[in-house]
């Protein structure tokens, strides 16, 4: 076996293919902030829904990204770094709020744990294919509406039904859009990778 196929080996996500030898922990963090900041910027690209709390955002197609590509254990810092500075008053949730609560954060507590899971079937190769890297992005997808519609219903005193009305059944179709550009993204990413190494 050649060292040419390294940079897709088992257990890998993408951000392990930098080159860190010395220097990882720094580059971890880097990883880690930017990730955060990275979301905190997405987040920022939000259009109203009609009769929803919930505007669409560009946050959630970033958490599960930054999952995906920087694995569990680096994805769940940079979603939790996001979500506690957030807490603490940086206006970087959806539409420029802050701090806990708000009929929204329980998506933001959704993505901390998706990014987690995304980033354990990346390891797994989930993102290596158009099929699996669909797979990987329909499952954090439902687990941000596993935890965000719940809390939508409890923060808004709706019914579980409504809940679902106004948390979900809107966002369908750009979570469709999103795990399209997911699909095309990832597996070329691996592939140019493979090239390269």
């Amino acid at each position: 076996m050649s060292t040419a196929a390294a940079p897709a080996r088992s257990g890998a996500v993408l951000a392990d293919l930098l080159p860190a030898a010395r220097h990882r922990y720094a580059v971890d963090t880097a990883l880690v902030v930017g990730g955060a900041a990275l979301t905190g910027i997405a987040a920022q690209i939000a259009v109203p829904v009609p009769g929803s709390p919930v505007p669409v955002t560009g946050q959630t197609f970033a958490a599960l990204l930054i999952g995906t590509a920087l694995g569990a254990r680096r994805g769940f810092l940079s979603l939790a770094l996001y979500t506690l500075v957030g807490m603490a008053g940086m206006p970087w949730f959806s539409e420029g709020t802050s701090g806990p609560g708000g009929a929204s954060f329980g998506y933001v507590l959704g993505m901390l744990l998706a990014a987690t899971v995304v980033g354990g079937l990346a390891r797994r190769g989930g993102d290596r294919s158009v099929l699996r890297t669909a797979g990987t992005m329909a499952v954090g997808s439902l687990v941000i509406y596993a935890v965000g519609v719940p809390y939508l219903a409890l923060s808004t005193g709706m019914s579980m039904s409504a809940a679902v009305a106004a948390g979900l059944v809107p966002f369908l179709i750009g979570d469709a859009l999103k795990a399209a550009l997911a699909m095309g993204a990832l597996p070329a990413s691996w592939k140019l990778a493979g090239r390269r190494g």
